[in-house]
């Protein structure tokens, strides 16, 4: 996927007002090369360790908005910062990546740079970390009033029951009833059934009148 350097006086773009010279403070001290990558759906960021004569390496998505940007960076900053301390030696989102994620985040929330219902998600989620950045459903719904207008993208739990839906790939579901967790959807092509998350990303397809 095609990722750009960006200076870093031209990162306060991507930022939350007021959060820029911390998280310079943390790319200097660690001598961090960022990228923004363009949108990828598998992953909203990405980190690489330093190998040989290469800085540790960050990618963040460039069309998150400024406090799912944030986010992700602190995400992967706990990456790199658990690295320095225990190499290989620990599991990638295991107790150590945990703790050093919610201090990261627990820094920038006392300075109060997010939105009220932005920082009551986070310290929900902060008891027990996802492996995503911004994956625990409470937070991506909470984010998502923060992205750009006129998404014409929807969470699978807003599309109504029986109605359809595609992919990115150009697959057509039928979205069908709630199971425990997940929305059980069926493929039009081939009749398969495919359980999605609710807060999965999907574009609508108005049905003929």
């Amino acid at each position: 996927m095609p990722k750009q350097e960006v200076p870093l006086d031209s990162l306060q773009r991507f930022l939350p007002e007021g959060t820029y010279e911390s998280v310079v403070q943390y790319l200097h001290y660690y001598k961090v090369h960022l990228t923004v990558a363009r949108e990828r759906k598998t992953v909203l960021g990405d980190y690489r360790h330093k190998t040989g004569f290469q800085h540790h390496r960050i990618s963040v998505n460039g069309n998150l908005n400024p406090y799912a940007f944030l986010i992700t960076t602190l995400h992967e900053l706990a990456h790199l910062i658990v690295f320095e301390q225990y190499g290989h030696r620990v599991s990638a989102h295991g107790r150590e990546w945990k703790n050093c994620y919610a201090q990261l985040l627990a820094r920038f929330i006392e300075n109060k740079v997010f939105p009220s219902d932005i920082q009551a998600a986070l310290q929900q989620s902060m008891i027990n970390p996802a492996a995503s950045s911004c994956g625990e459903d409470g937070l991506i719904r909470v984010l998502r009033k923060y992205d750009r207008p006129n998404n014409p993208l929807k969470l699978v739990e807003e599309i109504p029951e029986d109605s359809l839906f595609q992919l990115e790939d150009g697959k057509v579901f039928i979205r069908g009833e709630k199971q425990r967790k997940r929305y059980k959807c069926t493929e039009v092509k081939t009749g398969r059934i495919y359980l999605f998350s609710p807060v999965y990303e999907v574009k609508p397809i108005s049905q003929p009148q």
